[in-house]
């Protein structure tokens, strides 16, 4: 169930970045006259938040895939979660402001991809000792 749980966290998470790259056109115009370097900015920001959310689903897509219960993996939920959460109360209070809807959504779907992650502990590693050879010298 737990798998299920983050397949349904990363995919939420990486279509919310690739709606954030396909905006970003729409979302820069949304802003008017803009100087050259204001337009370049906004349009780099975007991007780079769908870049990063895009990279964080699939992060968290592929450790699940390979081992969802190694060690890295239950370290990659962490950072992944950390990250959501950061993101989410940084839109809380910028974008959630805004009159603009899919702003106002930011915050949402960053917490709620972060619940629908649970943090795993780490199964334990299993110490193989007939696979060590101890030679007499």
């Amino acid at each position: 169930m737990t798998d299920v749980l983050l397949s349904v966290a990363s995919s939420l998470t990486g279509l919310w970045g690739v709606a954030h790259l396909f905006a970003t056109r729409g979302v820069v115009a949304g802003f008017g006259d803009l100087t050259a370097d204001n337009r370049r900015i906004i349009t780099m920001e975007w991007i780079v938040e769908g870049v990063a959310l895009v990279s964080l689903a699939a992060l968290v897509a592929v450790v699940t895939a390979v081992d969802a219960a190694a060690t890295l993996s239950s370290a990659v939920y962490a950072v992944a979660i950390a990250t959501l959460i950061a993101m989410a109360l940084v839109s809380l209070f910028t974008g959630f402001r805004v009159a603009f809807l899919p702003f106002r959504l930011c915050p949402v779907i960053f917490g709620l991809s972060a619940l629908l992650s649970p943090p795993r502990a780490p199964r334990k590693p299993v110490c193989n000792h007939s696979a060590i050879e101890i030679r007499a010298s």
